[in-house]
């Protein structure tokens, strides 16, 4: 990754754990520091609260797997 290379994960209690933090020391990573509840810092969790939103107001709404598979695909390629 590069002599740069900051980790960040979103504090959640499995990425805390004692083996967690004990395999990125021996790798020498270092873990950037975050607060332990910021959705609003991690843009992912926008994305796929939109994605559901979305979703959600479609109509009809998917009813199976292979409907939401292609709803998903095109209400990620309308995000502006």
């Amino acid at each position: 990754m590069g002599a740069e290379f900051l980790f960040m994960d979103d504090n959640a209690r499995p990425h805390r754990a004692n083996i967690v933090d004990e395999c990125l020391q021996s790798e020498d990573i270092t873990r950037m520091d975050w607060p332990a509840y910021s959705p609003d810092l991690n843009p992912s969790e926008h994305v796929w609260d939109m994605l559901g939103r979305r979703i959600a107001a479609r109509q009809p709404p998917p009813t199976c797997l292979p409907q939401l598979r292609r709803a998903l695909l095109d209400e990620w390629c309308n995000i502006p």
